[in-house]
């Protein structure tokens, strides 16, 4: 029953997917900058501007905006807009894409599709959990009923594809809750299910398949992650026992690393040419810690010939991750585990820098970091903001009263954080939060 309850949260985790590592390049209007285009993508550089450190029900929050039905995906950050997925009625019978002002949390516009393979609305399955991206001509968002669509800036429908009808069910464990990937050509889809899963590349302007190649054929609720790879980049999917890489190009498997464990959560996290950080679960088995460590680490490509070479440049000892992937955060990667205890360890050596035990519980969406401090986002509605110069707890902050923390949907949650200039939005289930530094001009 524990293990059910601990597969059952990963699916929620789907909020780093902010990472902190080095930004690819990204499909966005030439003279834009989006702050957070896609997936982890608000922390994929430290945040410049100062965000607020103390709120709370009563203070700080400049606006709410409330979504239809419940979403566990990130706001998207771009043609300033902020877009959000979600689903509604009791089979999942409608998916949402809906655009707000960033300046006053507004209703802009929403499109609306029907589910074609409707599924029970609960707390055990994903939830309109993949994060839509931003392209040049405006958005992509999927959802796990196979519902592909691209939307303009001005929330015009461009073209929709229904992925069961074209290869069949998507049949997984708790759902599917892969988000996203964009580059300069094309958006990538993963859809990891129990038979026959494959990865596809699309034209983002009309839709149409570029290339489709296999999946990985294991548990994963994480999200494809481009990686700079010398002068190229790689397609790096995460499943339980295995990451690959993929040529963004042609779709061909360029590698396969198969010396990793409980890794069904975390999105690999950049962390300069040919790294990344992977997070993984210690379960729910306190004494499996240590083994759980292992599979925690900077992993490295590096080529040999015509060959790919990958392998652990360092693995924890102690540090694990629950659901939320681990971030960079300057010349450390820092590590959060179910207990909220946070390790930073060396970015180069992987030697333990400092852990501390902080209020902040379980994380399930992505850790920010700004220049000062770093945000850790408690599922259960504590955020922990962290002084990266002593590692002492600034302030512990929540948006809602905690006795008001149950909904109809299995309670309120924090999915997901995005920072937009000096304001900090968190993304609740139903519910989005603005929050920013009243004194401040």
């Amino acid at each position: 029953m524990l293990a059910t309850l601990a597969l059952r949260r990963c699916l929620f985790c789907l909020g780093l997917i902010i990472s902190l590592g080095n930004v690819c390049s990204v499909a966005f209007v030439v003279g834009q900058t989006p702050h957070a285009p896609r997936f982890q993508s608000s922390n994929i550089a430290v945040v410049d501007d100062d965000l607020p450190t103390t709120w709370s029900p009563e203070s700080g929050i400049v606006w709410t905006a409330e979504i239809e039905g419940y979403g566990q995906s990130t706001p998207i950050v771009a043609h300033d807009q902020i877009v959000v997925t979600s689903t509604s009625g009791d089979m999942k019978d409608n998916y949402h894409v809906t655009a707000f002002n960033s300046a006053d949390g507004s209703r802009l516009w929403q499109v609306d599709v029907a589910n074609p393979s409707p599924f029970k609305n609960t707390p055990m399955v994903s939830r309109a959990a993949p994060t839509a991206v931003a392209t040049d001509e405006g958005f992509v968002a999927f959802f796990e009923g196979g519902v592909l669509i691209g939307i303009d800036t001005d929330g015009g429908k461009t073209w929709q594809r229904d992925l069961v009808a074209e290869y069949g069910p998507i049949t997984a464990r708790h759902g599917l809750s892969s988000s996203l990937e964009v580059d300069q050509q094309r958006v990538y889809v993963w859809v990891e299910r129990s038979e026959e899963p494959y990865v596809l590349a699309i034209e983002p302007s009309t839709g149409e398949t570029i290339w489709k190649s296999p999946g990985i054929g294991a548990t994963a609720w994480a999200s494809p992650r481009l990686i700079d790879v010398g002068d190229t980049q790689h397609l790096v999917c995460s499943a339980i026992g295995t990451i690959v890489g993929l040529d963004p190009a042609t779709g061909e498997r360029l590698w396969q690393f198969d010396q990793i464990d409980n890794n069904s959560s975390c999105t690999p996290i950049p962390a300069g040419n040919g790294r990344f950080v992977i997070g993984a679960s210690d379960g729910r088995d306190a004494g499996s810690a240590g083994q759980a460590a292992a599979s925690n680490g900077l992993i490295e490509i590096t080529r040999d010939g015509d060959q790919y070479q990958v392998d652990y440049r360092w693995r924890a000892k102690k540090a694990t991750c629950t659901f939320g992937s681990p971030v960079v955060v300057g010349d450390t990667a820092a590590f959060v585990n179910r207990a909220g205890v946070l390790y930073r360890l060396d970015l180069e050596t992987g030697q333990q820098v400092s852990v501390d035990r902080t209020a902040a519980g379980g994380v399930w969406a992505t850790p920010l970091a700004t220049k000062q401090h770093l945000y850790l986002f408690g599922y259960k509605g504590t955020t922990v903001v962290i002084d990266l110069a002593d590692g002492e707890t600034v302030a512990e902050n929540r948006v809602w009263n905690a006795e008001n923390a149950e909904s109809s949907l299995g309670g309120h949650k924090i999915y997901a954080a995005v920072a937009i200039d000096s304001t900090l939005v968190l993304r609740r289930g139903d519910k989005l939060y603005a929050i920013a530094d009243i004194d401040q001009p």
